[in-house]
């Protein structure tokens, strides 16, 4: 007859904790990076509108929601709910697919922008290009390791 083994619950951490866990620790690069991301496409011209328009969107919002997000783990209001789990691995799922999305178009304008303009604003997109990509890359990671967590709550 096999015997069962119970697996260990997962737990969601708060307070000090969300700086040494597996993905969690990934909220202040994302943190860094969208607000990089952030600054460096407002503090250009921004033309076209609509492209830019949904870097623009894409960083405030993961910006001002993981910021959220943070204070929500810190202060313990998931209460180790499972739903958390959920919502967590959701969240930084759709974030990453937003950074990507808005990554390959910033770099689509930025190659299209390179011959004419300011060598100094195509500097400074280079730069948002390639804080995008990390920042999706700190999302997506976060994403895969909140998904394990999810599995094993």
């Amino acid at each position: 007859m096999a015997a069962t083994t119970a697996q260990p619950m997962a737990s969601l951490p708060s307070g000090g904790a969300i700086c040494s866990t597996a993905p969690d620790v990934f909220y202040m690069p994302e943190l860094v990076f969208g607000g990089l991301v952030w600054i460096l496409v407002a503090s250009t011209h921004v033309d076209p509108p609509n492209p830019l328009g949904w870097v623009m969107f894409v960083s405030v919002f993961c910006f001002v929601m993981t910021f959220l997000w943070v204070i929500i783990f810190a202060a313990g209001c998931h209460k180790n709910n499972p739903g958390w789990a959920s919502a967590d691995f959701v969240y930084h799922s759709m974030a990453a697919l937003f950074y990507l999305s808005a990554s390959v178009s910033l770099a689509n304008i930025t190659l299209q922008k390179k011959t004419a303009g300011d060598p100094k604003v195509y500097k400074l997109d280079i730069s948002a290009v390639v804080f995008a990509y990390l920042a999706f890359s700190f999302y997506f990671m976060h994403a895969i390791l909140s998904s394990v967590r999810w599995k094993n709550f």
